[in-house]
């Protein structure tokens, strides 16, 4: 145990020698090189790194020797010992050389942990000296140039000035008045530039606007097949045999009178053979009570307690149908969303007719009209099926249950505005007249497609006198302006060309006779569709060769 703890003392002092020694060393070389390292730092530090490292490494091998003294002393010490007590010191002798061999692991571990931190330490020191140098050139460079940019810009300014001085000398003028001089004179090239630009795009705009609507036009139509449809006022009620007329005008005429009161539409019991005639301007009424007929004529039961109970059926049954007409069309054109009551309007159409065109027929034409016409413009898929339910709600202001003293163009805006329709169908359905102004693309579609539904041949039926008076008034009309020599109405009155004298009537007038024809045909005269009027003017000379 003495050799023992004489080991340990003995390497311990060894070390602080050695560490004495070397500390002193260091010192010593210092102290000597103190006025070389202020001048030659960077190359003195290193050496010094050098010097230390190998003063280290003696001071290692000088403690290892001590060391392996200390050992030697203590194996002697131990021999004297052993014959005390061999058992003792085997075991004190494996605990010490297990302790020793630790401690020299982490000795060693140590040193080489220390030695990569002191290489760390002394790389990062000089990268930092090293930006700081960096820096330092940087920052006297920059600080060079902004004084060399300063002066530059101080020259320039001068410059300038002197040169605005000059200037205003020749021009005779100020800065202001110049640079205001100058935006005038571009200010109006640019405005000259601009109108010429847009009469060109004006005039590009008229000269391609019409052939493609005239072609856009042509293609819905080609691409649309409809039913030449007749629907009259009067219903007519076949009868197998004049003998029953007797049972339904009944004993002094309470039977007719109670199928009138309970129907509202007149029943015309006349000489025509097996027929009677059923009169009313509201169709439903008609198709009432025509249907109330058939079925009291079929049960041979007539008397008014059975005529009001029947027509109440009959009334029943036929609102029922109405609705299953609105849904099938509605479902048959694939529009979805819309209010049970604007459905069970559409529903109404079916009974309803304008110059013998039946409404719903027109309505269903004219929204698939509208689908292809937008398709034909380009639009996207939920403005062609906008399109196509403004088509079919456009008349629906026709059937309404209550009067209005508004238009059916706007009593319909209105139901659709009341029934959460979008606006721009609501506005499609108001304007297919003109009688509120447009503000998107869908409206010019219904109403260019309303008219191709009302003006296609076969659409809708006059009465022959009606129709000669319409075109005689619209001959008549024109020639009522001076200058008009002549007035013809072609097309089954849907144009009406008017010829004028060349001396009394210049080409600017044609213009303006032109568009005074189509408005006064407009406030005093009322026609299915449109008519355009057409004003020619021809200057003809003559001369002869002899």
């Amino acid at each position: 145990m003495i050799s023992i703890v004489g080991a340990i003392v003995g390497f311990l002092v060894g070390g602080g020698a050695g560490y004495a020694i070397v500390n002193t060393f260091i010192k010593k070389s210092n102290q000597a090189k103190i006025n070389e390292i202020n001048q030659f730092s960077d190359l003195e530090i290193e050496k010094a790194r050098v010097n230390t490292q190998r003063l280290i490494s003696e001071a290692e091998n000088k403690a290892e020797k001590i060391i392996s003294k200390a050992e030697q002393k203590n194996e002697s010490i131990k021999q004297q010992k052993i014959q005390e007590s061999k058992d003792n010191f085997n075991r004190l002798k494996s605990e010490f050389e297990s302790n020793k061999a630790n401690q020299m692991i982490e000795l060693k571990e140590r040193e080489l942990k220390t030695q990569v931190l002191e290489k760390e330490v002394n790389q990062k020191k000089q990268d930092i000296e090293g930006r700081e140098s960096e820096l330092k050139t940087v920052r006297e460079n920059l600080e060079m140039q902004l004084k060399i940019v300063q002066k530059k810009k101080e020259e320039l300014e001068d410059a300038n000035e002197k040169k605005i001085k000059q200037l205003e000398q020749i021009a005779k003028m100020s800065e202001a008045e110049a640079k205001e001089s100058m935006l005038q004179a571009v200010r109006a090239k640019a405005t000259n530039d601009a109108l010429a630009i847009e009469r060109e795009v004006i005039e590009n705009a008229k000269a391609n606007a019409n052939k493609e609507a005239k072609k856009i036009v042509i293609q819905t139509i080609q691409r649309m097949c409809a039913e030449y449809t007749i629907e009259n006022s009067v219903s007519v009620f076949n009868l197998d045999s004049d003998d029953i007329k007797g049972q339904i005008i009944g004993r002094e005429g309470r039977n007719i009178r109670a199928l009138e009161a309970a129907t509202g539409a007149e029943i015309v019991v006349d000489d025509t053979p097996e027929a009677i005639i059923i009169s009313s301007f509201d169709p439903i009424r008609r198709e009432v009570a025509r249907l109330s007929l058939k079925r009291l004529v079929a049960d041979g039961r007539i008397h008014p307690a059975r005529i009001e109970e029947v027509v109440a059926k009959v009334q029943k049954q036929l609102d029922e149908q109405i609705v299953e007409i609105g849904e099938r069309t509605i479902i048959d054109l694939d529009i979805h969303g819309l209010d049970p009551y604007l459905v069970r309007m559409i529903g109404r159409m079916r009974f309803r007719s304008s110059y013998g065109q039946n409404l719903l027929e027109h309505s269903i034409e004219t929204a698939n009209l509208c689908a292809i016409m937008s398709a034909e413009l380009g639009l996207n898929p939920k403005q062609i099926k906008a399109a196509k339910r403004a088509g079919l709600l456009h008349d629906i202001g026709k059937v309404a249950e209550e009067e209005s003293e508004l238009s059916h163009a706007l009593y319909g805006m209105k139901m659709c505005e009341k029934y959460n329709e979008h606006p721009s169908i609501i506005n499609a359905v108001g304007a297919h007249h003109d009688e509120v102004e447009m503000n998107n693309i869908i409206s010019p579609i219904v109403q260019a497609c309303d008219a191709i539904s009302g003006a296609r041949p076969g659409a809708r039926r006059e009465i022959l006198e009606s129709y000669l008076k319409r075109i005689n008034e619209l001959e008549e009309l024109a020639m009522t302006y001076e200058g008009v020599s002549k007035a013809y109405a072609l097309q089954a009155g849907r144009e009406l060309r008017v010829i004028v004298e060349s001396e009394k009537v210049t080409d600017q007038h044609a213009d303006d006779l032109a568009f005074m024809i189509s408005q006064k045909i407009q406030d005093e005269m009322q026609y299915p569709g449109q008519v355009k009027v057409t004003v020619i003017r021809e200057k003809r000379a003559t001369a002869f060769a002899r």
